[in-house]
């Protein structure tokens, strides 16, 4: 019995050897690569061009990818989506891009920087931004046009300037801004540390602005909504991992997450 036990034994660590071999062979014969999420075959990194309006909700997303695909590693690059896409019409290594305006998107896909149809995911519209007690007493647009309040805008390239100057044109209001900055984040910056008496930002940053900043609704805003548009950048360097970001963007969980944050349903 013994004997019989023991030739069990050694046979027994003798296949558990084999095992680890085979399996330290595989992992070497796959260059360090990784295999992605369970059996999705996903890995390495993803990197999304966003517009900063989206920076708090595809931050969540991004987390939430993760999780779903443990062997991915999101990377964003936030900025104006008409930066953006200039970055990756000069070949900025890119996998997604998330655009605040059909407009900048349709720059890439005549570029020939877009593989597929771009999508749009989710819709934005603009409110009024007033540091926390209103110093300067804004009550709608028209005080845009007054030469007294400090006012902040988007510029004209960026959607938010764009959306924003179409807002104006509807109200009749000529603005005075003291200043115009690359992208949102950068007016809803001005409203919060005090810069400013009054901006106009989208409804999801006044969400992210949180206690030092009140929004104010104006009917205007009905005819400038911005719908936000998602797809894979052809030369991405991680094109499975892409096409996964899009589609994910699509989701009931993304939607839940955009409507959170402020966001329409498309």
């Amino acid at each position: 019995m013994k004997t019989v036990i023991g030739h069990v034994v050694r046979c027994l660590t003798a296949a558990v050897a084999l095992v680890v071999v085979l399996a330290g062979c595989a992992s070497e014969n796959s260059g360090g690569e990784s295999s992605g999420g369970p059996g999705d075959g996903l890995g390495g990194t993803l990197t999304v061009f966003a517009a900063a309006s989206l920076t708090e909700a595809f931050t969540t997303l991004g987390e939430q990818f993760e999780d779903a695909h443990p062997d991915v590693d999101v990377v964003f690059s936030f900025a104006g989506s008409s930066a953006l896409a200039e970055q990756i019409r000069q070949g900025a290594p890119a996998d997604v891009f998330a655009s605040a305006a059909p407009k900048n998107m349709e720059q890439v896909v005549v570029s020939g920087d877009i593989t597929g149809g771009p999508v749009t995911f989710a819709r934005n519209r603009l409110e009024i931004a007033v540091p926390t007690g209103n110093p300067g007493s804004i009550s709608g647009l028209a005080d845009f046009g007054r030469p007294e309040p400090r006012i902040a805008l988007c510029a004209e390239q960026v959607p938010c300037g764009a959306a924003a100057d179409k807002a104006f044109a509807t109200a009749g209001v000529t603005p005075q801004p003291d200043t115009r900055e690359p992208d949102v984040k950068a007016v809803l910056t001005k409203v919060t540390l005090g810069e400013v008496d009054a901006a106009l930002v989208y409804r999801t940053d006044i969400r992210a602005g949180g206690e030092k900043v009140t929004g104010i609704e104006f009917p205007e805003s009905e005819k400038a909504i911005n719908d936000y548009q998602i797809a894979s950048v052809a030369a991405a360097p991680n094109p499975a991992a892409a096409a996964a970001f899009v589609d994910f963007t699509l989701t009931p969980q993304a939607r839940s997450v955009f409507a959170t944050a402020g966001f329409d349903a498309p």
